[in-house]
């Protein structure tokens, strides 16, 4: 394997995708970025290489477009992250059909072209929503697999898809990585949550009514079964996560054995209490408003990542705090750049 391993990434310049390319970086890897720029801006790319001193190379293209996928893989890639991928909850139920045409129909180009190239390790974004509404908390990943919505239905079916693929050639080797919710941002204050289409994750909302682009955070339910009414989730910083694909990518590589992990923190935060954590950090007031639970919601999800600490030394660094400052300084720069 040559010093610098070449890596695919999949919707490298999405929020997940940019700082899992830093990530690499600093790592010893180089990363070379697929993205059809439907959620992300191709200036990030600049900031990619302000931070890591090198401009990571990239491709402007679709996982749909198999033209565009062999002629990266023909370069010579030792392996994938795959990200790209549709992923609002309330927009998969509305467009179901749209789902299941990027996240499944893309995931299998991608396999295909990996395939036909002979480069089989492959680390694949999945989420904690294949788990469903399930009783267990924390979860852990031998928790029944279903899905309480169209884009759990797609990450299920996307597991499945890997498995049954590992199972029929055991030449692959595949990270199945299930988030739960990233937050945060870099510490530069250069790269953080932007969605250029539906809004899926609660802090870029709550980013907007901190920096005056909104007068309220819309709270969708406030009778859930948690400590306050809100829906609770398990939120990792984003460099946590991103460096927790390192360590899925460096054991593919290392041992050409496969793995399913959660990637959390293990502890439970309502949004109410994100809210209040937010408004510490930047000493703002940040009001909010209660409204009707949205269709697909669950009450709670919270990892168990016992499984992501034994297989690949997986610990999360950054607490709620510092990932309520690096998204507040990530708001601050782009106040500075607005036009």
């Amino acid at each position: 394997m040559p010093d610098a391993p070449r890596i695919l990434l999949t919707g490298g310049l999405g929020y997940i995708g940019s700082h899992t390319c830093v990530a690499l970086m600093e790592a010893g890897f180089e990363p070379v970025i697929l993205d059809d720029l439907s959620n992300a801006r191709a200036d990030t790319l600049d900031r990619l290489a302000r931070i890591a001193g090198r401009r990571p190379e990239f491709h402007e293209g679709s996982v749909l477009d198999r033209g565009a996928l062999d002629r990266i893989l023909a370069t010579g890639v030792a392996g994938a992250v795959h990200f790209a991928a549709r992923k609002a909850v309330a927009d998969s139920v509305a467009d179901p059909l749209s789902y299941a045409e990027t996240n499944l129909a893309g995931l299998i180009h991608l396999l295909r072209a990996m395939d036909d190239h002979g480069t089989r390790r492959l680390v694949f974004s999945s989420s904690a929503t294949v788990y469903g509404d399930t009783p267990d908390q924390p979860i852990p990943e031998t928790a029944p697999r279903t899905h309480a919505n169209p884009y759990g239905f797609t990450k299920l079916a996307g597991e499945t898809i890997l498995d049954q693929l590992s199972a029929a050639d055991p030449a692959w080797a595949v990270g199945v990585l299930r988030y739960f919710n990233p937050i945060g941002a870099h510490p530069s204050g250069l790269i953080g949550e932007d969605p250029q289409g539906v809004v899926a994750n609660v802090m870029p909302h709550i980013e907007r009514v901190a920096a005056g682009r909104a007068p309220h955070l819309r709270v969708f339910g406030d009778d859930y079964p948690t400590r306050d009414g809100t829906g609770e989730r398990d939120y990792i910083d984003v460099m946590d996560l991103a460096e927790g694909h390192v360590l899925s990518l460096r054991r593919l590589l290392e041992t050409g054995e496969g793995h399913t992990v959660n990637l959390g923190t293990g502890r439970g935060t309502t949004v109410l209490e994100l809210l209040a954590a937010y408004g510490r950090a930047t000493g703002l007031s940040l009001p909010h408003v209660v409204e009707p639970r949205r269709a697909g919601d669950v009450a709670m999800y919270v990892a168990d990542a016992a499984r992501a600490r034994a297989l690949l030394g997986f610990e999360t660094r950054r607490t709620l705090e510092d990932s309520c400052r690096t998204s507040w300084a990530w708001v601050r720069t782009q106040a500075q750049h607005a036009p």
